[in-house]
């Protein structure tokens, strides 16, 4: 969903860029439905747009239900038990806090403890309660200091570079008014317009006051309900309390340093535009299809998609099971195995490329014989 992505007026249309970052929920959102629609002046779509990119949010905390129904197979024995993988399929409950560019926290809740993500200026923590394990990053110098907002002269330019942004892939509407953590709310729908796309709408309520997004909702082609969903069930738009991002690990902890932008493993090659030499991204907005190029080591199932060998009854070798279960597929672009959730499709060649979108299989088999 690049689209949402390509213009600064844009960026406001998830609820809040931690919860973005990390995706929690716990409560069944159905609730909201059921409230009578508030009465609120008429206001198109272009106004609503403006309202987000003039919104000034200057300080945020609630609490945010998830909930993801995409069509998934059970991933818990495929991960490990701490993985936010998990958060792919069910429904979480977290809690969020903001506070400017440079603070935020986002703790992801369950019955057995917390994960937490801190943003403290350039000290970013992430902490397991349950392992009782921490690791610290150091964020380059200069990374989220404030910079000049990146506004249009007028709100009428804003709506029309909003518009310009959208317009060429998006049908853009106001939906139904609606209340959403006891706030009134406008409603923003976008729906593509490339029948390839599996997105049949993305709906945002925005908090009529605060110009805020309270809730994002996703629905694939031919369900009346969200595949996925996030809304606020609680909201205060008050400064919170600077020790909310200040952490100090417990006796005990088992603390990792690392370096802002490691991965396990060593980083992989580069190219100048910071892109990996071995993924590509084809198509432009909601038909955008990911093309990668999986090496050995990363290839989950052998030629013709039997499971690859020496998989044990670790993860691996589950998810060599699983991939070897998947239909055969083939065509003139060659052969491999399929996945198909509600939103996305995923293409496994068997010379080696994996090819994902939020698109039909056809889309992807084309991207194939390319």
């Amino acid at each position: 969903m690049s689209v949402l992505k390509s213009r600064p007026v844009l960026r406001w249309l998830v609820p809040v860029t931690a919860v973005a970052t990390v995706i929690g929920g716990g409560a069944a959102l159905g609730t909201f439905a059921a409230q009578a629609e508030p009465s609120l002046p008429p206001r198109t779509a272009a106004q609503l747009l403006v309202d987000l990119q003039t919104s000034r949010l200057e300080g945020l905390s609630g609490t945010v239900v998830q909930r993801a129904d995409l069509g998934l197979p059970p991933l818990a024995g495929l991960v490990g038990g701490d993985s936010l993988t998990g958060l792919l399929t069910g429904t979480h409950t977290l809690r969020v806090w903001h506070s400017g560019p440079d603070r935020q926290r986002v703790a992801l809740l369950d019955t057995l403890g917390e994960q937490d993500v801190i943003r403290n200026g350039r000290d970013v923590w992430t902490w397991n309660s349950r392992t009782n394990t921490a690791t610290h990053r150091t964020l380059p110098a200069g990374d989220g200091e404030a910079r000049a907002p990146e506004l249009p002269a007028t709100p009428q330019e804003a709506a029309g570079q909003a518009l310009a942004a959208i317009d060429p892939s998006t049908e853009v509407s106001v939906g139904r008014s609606a209340t959403v953590a006891g706030r009134d709310a406008y409603e923003l729908v976008l729906a593509p317009r490339d029948a390839a796309s599996l997105v049949h709408q993305v709906r945002i309520a925005i908090d009529a006051r605060e110009h805020v997004p309270l809730r994002f909702e996703v629905f694939a082609d031919g369900s009346d309900q969200p595949a996925f969903e996030m809304a606020f069930t609680q909201v205060s738009y008050a400064r919170p309390d600077a020790d909310q991002f200040t952490f100090n690990p417990p006796p005990g902890a088992k603390v990792t340093e690392e370096t802002f932008g490691e991965r396990p493993g060593g980083a992989r090659e580069k190219r100048a535009d910071g892109q990996r030499p071995d993924v590509r991204a084809v198509g432009e907005s909601w038909a955008t299809v990911v093309v990668a190029r999986l090496d050995g080591a990363g290839t989950p199932a052998g030629r013709g998609g039997a499971p690859a060998t020496g998989a044990g009854r670790d993860g691996a070798g589950e998810a060599a099971a699983l991939l070897g279960a998947l239909p055969a597929v083939s065509g003139d672009w060659g052969s491999g195995r399929l996945f198909t959730g509600k939103l996305f499709s995923v293409l496994l060649t068997d010379d080696g490329r994996l090819i994902a979108g939020a698109v039909t299989p056809e889309r992807l088999y084309e991207v194939a014989r390319g």
